[in-house]
């Protein structure tokens, strides 16, 4: 599961005499003391480990070539492996209302993996059961998970029924001949709000008429209770090891503790809010995993929407619940979303991810990003020393608008990192306290050839570049 490091010989040193412009120290900057370069060898990662690995998103909105999705990640998944991924989240996998076309956020049969002709196909967008069958196949013997992108709160594709809690037509019937062509979890008016033992629930946002009321046993059985109920067909027949559960606001917190408590499995919730006390409050409601939008948007505050790296040192969810904070820079949703405030401009992406990578939590890497030839080096390497170095406690060094440094403080075993992003134009240098004495240093990025020595006391003068970042260790060996 493990990388290994490309082995690197630094042969030149960067003298520069730039410091940061609100830098009141000499502008003469020291000259590094080290060893011959020819004598610097980085350390070798693949024997340190973090203890955490990464997840890959494995889509975008509108996949293409349609039909195909299933076999083309069948092709990736040993690379993916390789490259220290340990989990795939995979799109919603069953037929939806807009067959060939759909994403599955319309979902209409649950138990439609690709077989059943219905919606104009029998292929869902992404291919067929049997592919579908054989990535779940090839992605475990890889050792790696796979996560099922669930939607319970909406139905979408019924068939027209008279509803007289509405006293009107809606769409509301799924049946063998009306959106459900598996027979198993068929529905009705009764099963979606209102009805005779619930009210209209407020909660949703869209598709109020096909919302489903998660508050009767019916629904409960055929969700997550009874044998062939999903959770359980999904886990046990289709070999899912876990959950993305889509748009939580649409239904209560108790449903996903629920289901979790039944049948287990790794599960992250979609829970689209900035703040981390929200999230935060959902965690200890349902012992789920949440995706960390609070970090995700002071990433967006930093680098885009204000250009000031003083919100990396305000609160995110990472820094209170690190083991269930889910990191990332980019989904399918942002990467689509109009509203500049909701996506990372596509020049501070690679910083963005150097920050989730080199910070606690467990980070998302986005399918587009990893696969854009310009980025996917970088992000292999940094997920490279995520894997390996990423580990201990963090302490920001230093912080002001373009310069940011922190540091993991590592293990007896793991010499940690310092990470240094520097916004600005020119190579900036700046001196820290690290926990590493009478020690040559490299930048594991791989982005400068700077070599700088911590001296006696764990004084260093780390750099750099203008408009990127470098995460330094020690050359030295743990003992």
């Amino acid at each position: 599961m493990k990388t290994k490091l490309l082995y690197f010989f630094v042969t030149s040193f960067l003298i520069l005499s730039s410091c940061s412009n609100n830098d009141d120290s000499s502008t003469t900057l020291p000259e590094p003391t080290t060893p011959e370069a020819g004598e610097v060898t980085p350390l070798d990662l693949t024997k340190y480990e973090s203890g955490n690995n990464v997840m890959m998103q494995t889509f975008y909105w509108d996949v293409e070539p349609r039909g195909d999705w299933w076999d083309i990640l069948s092709e990736k998944v040993a690379s993916w492996a390789d490259a220290g991924v340990d989990r795939l989240w995979l799109p919603v996998a069953t037929k939806g209302q807009s067959g060939g076309y759909s994403m599955g956020y319309d979902p209409s049969d649950y138990f439609d993996f690709g077989e059943y002709e219905q919606h104009g196909t029998t292929e869902t967008r992404f291919g067929s059961r049997t592919e579908l069958e054989n990535l779940i196949k090839k992605a475990h013997e890889n050792n790696l998970e796979v996560i099922a992108d669930i939607v319970i709160n909406h139905n979408s594709g019924g068939g027209e029924e008279y509803n007289p809690y509405r006293d009107k037509n809606t769409y509301t019937l799924f049946d063998e001949t009306h959106g459900n062509a598996s027979g198993l979890f068929n529905r009705n008016y009764e099963n979606f709000y209102p009805n005779s033992t619930s009210n209209y629930d407020e909660g949703s946002l869209f598709y109020a008429e096909q919302n489903l009321d998660h508050n009767q046993d019916y629904v409960q059985n055929w969700l997550w209770k009874q044998d062939n109920s999903v959770a359980k067909y999904y886990k046990n027949t289709m070999g899912f090891d876990g959950w993305r559960f889509d748009y939580v606001l649409g239904y209560e917190p108790w449903i996903v503790k629920a289901w979790l408590d039944e049948v287990g499995g790794f599960s992250v919730a979609e829970l689209w809010d900035g703040n981390p006390v929200v999230l935060k409050k959902y965690i200890e409601e349902t012992g789920s995993n949440v995706f960390d939008f609070s970090t995700f948007y002071k990433l967006e505050e930093a680098l885009d929407r204000y250009e000031d790296l003083t919100y990396l040192d305000k609160e995110m969810l990472w820094q209170t619940y690190p083991e269930k904070a889910v990191t990332f820079t980019a989904n399918h949703d942002t990467e689509k979303d109009s509203n500049e405030d909701n996506f990372i401009m596509a020049e501070n992406k690679l910083i963005a991810y150097a920050y989730i990578l080199t910070h606690p939590g467990y980070p998302t890497i986005f399918y587009s990003d990893y696969e854009n030839e310009a980025f996917q080096e970088e992000i292999k390497q940094l997920i490279t020393i995520h894997n390996s170095l990423a580990i201990g406690e963090t302490e920001i060094l230093y912080v002001d608008a373009d310069e940011y440094i922190m540091k993991r403080k590592g293990t007896s075993e793991n010499p940690g990192l310092i990470i240094y992003i520097n916004t600005s134009d020119t190579t900036k240098r700046r001196t820290v306290k690290s926990n590493w004495t009478s020690s040559t240093l490299i930048d594991y990025s791989l982005n400068s050839t700077y070599v700088p020595y911590a001296k006696e006391d764990g004084e260093v003068n780390l750099e750099a570049p203008g408009k990127g970042y470098a995460v330094w260790s020690t050359t030295t060996p743990q003992e």
